[in-house]
C-alpha cells in the first residue's frame, strides 16, 4: 500500500455479551453483562479504478459493517461467554442458555477481542488489512489491539 493514497476507516458496533470469569477475586466470577462498544479500523489505499462504485473508498462502510456483522455480532451478540471448565455448571438445552459459548480462555474483555480480532482478520478483503480494534467494555475501560504492535499469528481458538 502507497503511503500517500493510504486511509484508515473506523466502523462502530455495539453489542451485549454476558460471561463470568470463574477464577477472577472478586464480584466478576459471578455472570454479568456489559454492552460493549466495538469500533473496527481498517487501513488501505484508496480504490481508484475507473467507473467502480467503491472508487475513493479503502472499503465500503456497509461492507466492513458486514463483515463485523457475520464474524463477531452473530456469533457474540446476547450471548453467554464462559469457560469451557465451567460447561457442565449449566443445561446448554434449556432455551435460557441457547446462546452459551464456551471458550478454552477466560473470556475477559482482553481475550474476547483477540478472539475478534482473528475472525474479523480472517475475511479481510485483499486491498485492505486490519489496523486497529477497540472493545470497550465499560464506560471507563477498554481493551485495545494494534497490527503494529501484533506478535500473534494464530487465532483464539473458535469454541462454542
Amino acid at each position: 500500500m502507497s503511503s500517500d493514497r493510504s486511509v484508515c476507516v473506523t466502523k462502530r458496533t455495539t453489542l451485549e455479551i454476558a460471561h463470568a470469569l470463574r477464577d477472577h477475586d472478586g464480584l466478576c466470577r459471578h455472570i454479568h453483562g456489559h454492552s460493549y462498544v466495538l469500533d473496527v479500523s481498517v487501513t488501505g489505499d484508496l480504490l481508484d479504478r475507473a467507473g467502480d462504485p467503491k472508487a475513493g473508498m479503502v472499503i465500503d462502510f456497509s461492507e466492513l459493517k458486514t463483515l463485523v456483522q457475520r464474524q463477531v455480532v452473530d456469533h457474540y451478540d446476547h450471548a453467554l461467554v464462559l469457560h469451557a471448565a465451567d460447561r457442565g455448571a449449566i443445561n446448554t438445552d434449556h432455551p435460557l442458555f441457547a446462546r452459551t459459548r464456551f471458550t478454552s480462555w477466560p473470556p475477559t474483555c482482553e481475550n474476547l477481542l483477540l478472539d475478534m480480532v482473528a475472525r474479523i482478520n480472517a475475511h479481510m478483503p485483499r486491498n485492505a488489512r486490519l489496523s486497529h480494534v477497540r472493545l470497550q467494555e465499560t464506560a471507563t475501560s477498554w481493551a485495545e489491539w494494534d497490527a503494529s504492535g501484533s506478535t500473534t499469528t494464530t487465532p483464539h481458538d473458535r469454541e462454542s
